[in-house]
């Protein structure tokens, strides 16, 4: 990102506002908006393939599913760029490998930190980890809010999105699907 042309629309779109860039509270307003625009959008240089690295081990007859739960989450929608934050839940069933469980997270991190939808990024999560891990069956699911219909819009703030994708023994196993979803929100 060309952190200055970025500071330099930033300061346009303030006075756009009728604001005084100029002013004491704004004067660097404009650098620190351009800094974390980049780091909020810096999953355009990663890939979830450079973040596992070489975090990948023998499986070892390890057959059974592995979860981890509540991965905190956090995206810029694409239609507003307001925040949506939340949790991915993500589960694989080994095939011949497993990865390091602090990966997982890390590849939530490629994809959330792009301009997003909620659907995508579950769908980007799950093609990534089926892609990397080539495991029996992938599991994902998102729970977020959207800033964009609490700030904005309709306005309503106790609303949640959940997205799920499965690929695998996840969609195609009814039995591991409950599991699944039981493990991630517990017993329906």
């Amino acid at each position: 990102m060309d952190s200055a042309t970025y500071a330099r629309l930033v300061r346009e779109q303030l006075a756009l506002m009728g604001e005084d860039p100029q002013r004491e509270g704004l004067r660097s307003t404009p650098e620190r908006v351009a800094k974390a625009a980049s780091f909020l959008t810096s999953g355009y240089g990663q890939t979830a393939e450079s973040v596992v690295g070489d975090a990948l081990f023998a499986a070892e007859g390890h057959e059974h599913m592995v979860l981890v739960r509540d991965i905190e989450l956090y995206s810029l929608c694409e239609h507003h760029l307001l925040p949506f934050f939340g949790k991915a839940h993500i589960a694989y069933i080994p095939g011949d490998k497993i990865v390091g469980l602090s990966k997982l997270p890390r590849i939530v991190e490629v994809f959330a930190r792009r301009l997003q939808v909620q659907e995508r990024l579950t769908e980007q999560i799950a093609d990534a980890v089926d892609r990397v891990l080539a495991p029996h069956g992938v599991g994902v699911v998102i729970e977020a809010v959207h800033l964009c219909m609490m700030m904005r819009g309709v306005e309503k703030q106790n609303s949640k999105t959940i997205t799920s994708a499965l690929r695998g023994g996840f969609r195609d196993d009814a039995r591991t699907r409950e599991e699944f979803l039981t493990l991630v929100h517990g017993p329906r």
